[in-house]
């Protein structure tokens, strides 16, 4: 009984350190993906590929959360070895079908779910956010006051795959800015960088693309795929940012007109 509930309790402990992992490496400009990727793979010490690696151990931020990541990830795999072997043993003693064994398994299909819960982690990663800007300087301080990052603002980065939308376009083609999204540089595959890349530059397979923009709209980006629906949710994009400077705009002349007034 003792080694199942304690299996549970380190199981669910794992997976709230991966996602404060990853949300503090999401601080310092990776996307959410990677970020997740990288989490996982420093916790349970599988690694990554060469270039993701580089990415991560040049930047002294990802390099430190990545470190405590590895460190509390050593220890959580000695205790999961100890609770899991306890955990048989106490299955084994009571039988198969004991109410032990429908504990282990409820609980470990319970925290399966919790795991795959959109609103529970959106809840969690709301909570993780402010208690990292709260009790930590993990905001990458270099660039966060420079960028003014707030209401939603950050800089990340996105790598370009085969049938990702932004695949093959020119920056002039995909016309970011109209969605409120600032290109600041392009890493190319063979090491090159691009800084302030111009609009007849064209983005390829395997690179890696800084950006300044919305998180939620940056997330977006990541995701959209090749062919209409990545079309369709560009023009979308393009009319909610219309909507929010047109909103702004009014805001400035209300502010003026009371300027004037007073």
């Amino acid at each position: 009984m003792i080694g199942i509930i304690s299996l549970l309790s380190i199981i669910l402990l794992s997976l709230l350190i991966t996602r404060i992992g990853a949300i503090a490496l999401v601080h310092t400009g990776l996307s959410k993906e990677s970020a997740n990727l990288q989490a996982r793979s420093a916790f349970t010490g599988t690694g990554f590929t060469t270039r993701e690696s580089e990415q991560v151990v040049n930047h002294p931020v990802r390099r430190k959360i990545l470190m405590w990541l590895i460190f509390l990830g050593n220890i959580g795999i000695i205790s999961t070895i100890s609770s899991l072997v306890l955990s048989f043993i106490s299955v084994g003693t009571s039988g198969i079908f004991s109410w032990e064994t429908l504990l282990l398994i409820g609980g470990l299909i319970g925290l399966w779910i919790l795991s795959r819960s959109s609103f529970i982690e959106k809840k969690l990663a709301i909570l993780i956010d402010w208690a990292l800007k709260k009790y930590t300087n993990l905001d990458v301080r270099d660039y966060s006051s420079l960028l003014h990052l707030s209401n939603n603002y950050r800089v990340s980065e996105i790598l370009v795959e085969n049938h990702d939308w932004l695949n093959n376009k020119t920056l002039q083609e995909a016309k970011l800015p109209e969605e409120g999204i600032l290109v600041l540089g392009i890493s190319r595959e063979n090491g090159k960088f691009i800084g302030a890349p111009r609009g007849n530059t064209q983005i390829k397979t395997g690179d890696t693309i800084l950006l300044y923009g919305r998180a939620a709209l940056l997330e977006s980006l990541d995701e959209r795929m090749e062919g209409y629906s990545g079309n369709q949710s560009h023009d979308d994009a393009v009319k909610e940012q219309s909507i929010l400077w047109e909103e702004e705009d009014r805001e400035e002349r209300k502010e003026k007109q009371q300027a004037q007034e007073s």
